[in-house]
């Protein structure tokens, strides 16, 4: 009888062997295999445009009371003067005043149209608190004293092979490389089989509902129905894949969920010398504590099993054969993800208490205190899912909680078997040698969101590497890549026409 066991385990373990090898060497690449495209020589003025462009103080502010338009009614003025040929030939509407909608018609009108996205606003400079409250009280917030920059952050400056200044990244270089695209093919007479919308948002860094949210209406009352969509989002990066030693390009699929919840108690308050047992302070401290320890449990979600199947296959044998065998390691690469804050990210709704406000002198007890903790959530899951957590954790009566702010629910997924995505890994391949393309999900939100009332195939990709300072300081990319993402945008509209 011991025998039999024995042999009945180790056959079981010889078959989980053979299984465990068996994916591991079947798990082959799902790389397209494109011959590389010749570069387009762009002139030097491309860079010179691009860093005009930085200079336009476009910002948008959460206090729309310190919103100005001039610099967007300004930069309206340079893209008509610089792009001529697209400012002409293309029909541009002008929404809510401040964002642009270009419509260039193609040869033939059963093909469905496509959409290239861009935003021309950028967040705010980041100041010191005392200099913002200095600012606030004598009435001049708008000031400039940018003492934490290495460059002054609106002049567009070139230094150490980057271009420097807010925008570079988030997200002018779309914009521009779009419309040095354009212009560039109607220079030499291109005209697309397939209308190509550009939309151009002015408030996509506070909501893009003046924006992006106009432009699908306008599109949407055009019974505009586009064969795919490509946003900002994704990136190529050679740092941010551990185990993989070339460049990985990064395809949004889907985004993650936005969602803000307020947390108030009023306790008993009274004179610090005689505090209670407990104080609102400590009371909404422990709540926060709580929902920080008890995070929610980690998924691998469609958009993320995606990636995996894409990198996987590319991966040194060892961490290949994990990846292949995802029924056996689910536990191991969620244990892997969450080591990191992106991994983590990605496989969990997350929990970040931003703000706590409570108290007004050093001697008096407080009786109400107030937190706001933001969610960013994964695709599958909902708001009311968030709420309901977060009662369940928190498990105190006494703390009030109430949804803050605009809920944005996480996107649906869109598909990697589309025309749309197909083009983007295609156009990503001519260009960049050895890059192995994935879909992914995008951890943030863009204007993107709005596009799926028009069409399925939403995307979201930069053609640009590892930027550096996103909505931070010292934000900067590099001419090469900037002259890279001119290269992609240029065939992306050719190949999108075959």
């Amino acid at each position: 009888m011991f025998k039999k066991i024995f042999y009945f385990f180790v056959f079981a373990f010889l078959g989980l062997i053979a299984v465990i090898l068996f994916n591991t060497f079947t798990f082959e690449s799902k790389q397209l295999d494109v011959p590389k495209a010749e570069a387009v020589e762009f002139p030097e003025t491309s860079l010179q445009h691009f860093r005009q462009a930085i200079q336009f103080k476009t910002i948008s502010w959460e206090d729309t009371a310190m919103f100005d338009p001039e610099p967007f009614l300004q930069l309206h003025q340079f893209l008509a003067a610089t792009y001529p040929l697209a400012d002409s030939l293309l029909e541009k509407t002008v929404v809510n005043d401040l964002s642009l909608l270009y419509e260039w018609k193609g040869s033939d009108p059963l093909l469905k149209p496509i959409v290239l996205m861009g935003h021309m606003d950028v967040v705010p400079i980041e100041k010191p608190q005392d200099q913002i409250e200095f600012e606030r009280r004598v009435g001049k917030l708008k000031s400039e004293m940018y003492s934490t920059w290495e460059v002054p952050p609106f002049a567009g400056e070139m230094k150490d092979g980057y271009v420097w200044g807010r925008g570079t990244i988030d997200d002018k270089v779309s914009v521009i490389g779009n419309l040095e695209a354009v212009e560039r093919l109607l220079q030499e007479g291109f005209q697309p089989k397939r209308t190509v919308y550009f939309a151009f948002g002015h408030d996509e860094e506070i909501g893009g509902v003046k924006g992006a949210k106009a432009i699908v209406d306008i599109l949407k009352a055009k019974n505009v129905v586009p064969e795919f969509v490509m946003d900002e989002g994704g990136i190529i990066t050679k740092e941010k894949v551990p185990g993989l030693l070339v460049p990985v390009a990064l395809v949004g699929t889907a985004e993650k969920g936005f969602v803000t919840i307020e947390l108030t108690i009023n306790l008993p308050g009274g004179h610090s010398s005689m505090p209670q047992k407990e104080t609102s302070i400590e009371v909404l401290a422990k709540a926060i504590l709580a929902l920080r320890e008890n995070q929610f449990p980690t998924e691998i979600t469609p958009p993320v099993q995606a990636f995996l199947d894409r990198i996987g296959p590319e991966m040194p044998f060892g961490q290949k054969m994990v990846f292949a065998n995802l029924w056996l390691f689910e536990g191991v690469i969620k244990g892997i993800y969450e080591g990191s804050p992106a991994g983590n990210a990605s496989v969990r709704t997350t929990t970040s208490p931003t703000i706590f406000n409570s108290g007004f002198k050093a001697n008096v007890l407080p009786s109400e205190a107030k937190a706001i903790v933001n969610f960013r959530v994964l695709p599958g899951q909902s708001s009311e899912e968030v709420m309901a957590r977060v009662k369940e954790v928190i498990a105190d009566d006494r703390i009030g909680l109430a949804f803050s702010g605009k809920i944005d629910e996480a996107t649906q997924v869109s598909p990697i078997n589309s025309f749309g995505y197909e083009v983007i890994t295609k156009t990503i391949r001519q260009h960049f040698d050895e890059t192995i393309v994935t879909p992914y999900l995008v951890v943030g939100a863009t204007d993107a969101r709005y596009y799926y009332e028009l069409t399925d195939n939403v995307y979201r990709f930069m053609p640009v590497t590892d930027p550096i300072g996103f909505h931070d300081i010292n934000e900067r990319i590099s001419v090469d890549s900037y002259y890279q993402a001119l290269n992609y945008y240029y065939n992306l509209i050719k190949n999108s026409s075959e």
